[in-house]
């Protein structure tokens, strides 16, 4: 009687986990609004002019889908840390439900934080097409890096999630992890406020 009891709480606890998964990871492809963008391209190059050196350097990649992969990610990484930049790395992809509702508030406080932490996109599990697609419809101030095969992202310790967020410090020590949907963007701001800049 007990085995059975214990098969039936393990069976209730992998269905729940199987929701919690499937609503992180929908497929729900509709769009953030328009409305939702506070910048164009070309506001996003004005409001960012004369930003320090390595951040001017991401943001000459705005919305690029970059290749190499692990290694490419490492080499920025190590770059920004040597500068004593803070750096935020979203893992997205554009057929992610909740990848698609919080990039609005990246595209917005990348601007509104840009000329003091780097951003950098991770674009996981996705097809280029359509995450070419998905930046040219969603600008963003930063470049995202292809990671097809989730390299960068299981050495980042996210492999499993979509969305994820990582925060380093300007030391380059990772402080933080968020594994899910920022739904507010007052959340990001906090987190980016208190993580990534320390106060």
């Amino acid at each position: 009687m007990r085995t059975k009891l214990l098969i039936a709480v393990g069976l209730v606890a992998l269905v729940a986990l199987v929701a919690v998964g499937l609503s992180q990871t929908g497929s729900d492809n509709a769009a953030p609004s328009q409305d939702e963008l506070r910048y164009s391209p070309s506001q996003i190059e004005q409001e960012l002019t004369g930003s320090p050196a390595p951040l001017a350097a991401i943001h000459e990649q705005s919305s690029q889908l970059l290749g190499g992969g692990r290694d490419a990610v490492e080499q920025r990484l190590a770059a920004l840390r040597e500068a004593g930049t803070p750096v935020i790395v979203n893992k997205w992809a554009s057929w992610c439900g909740p990848c698609r509702a919080e990039f609005p508030h990246f595209q917005n406080l990348s601007v509104e934080f840009g000329k003091r932490v780097a951003f950098l996109g991770l674009n996981s599990g996705d097809n280029d097409g359509d995450a070419r697609e998905f930046l040219g419809d969603f600008p963003v101030s930063y470049p995202s890096y292809k990671d097809p095969n989730e390299k960068a992202a299981l050495d980042l310790g996210v492999s499993a999630a979509y969305p994820a967020t990582i925060f380093f410090d300007a030391r380059g020590e990772k402080v933080f992890t968020k594994q899910g949907l920022y739904a507010d963007e007052a959340d990001l701001a906090a987190d980016i406020r208190r993580y990534a800049l320390g106060g």
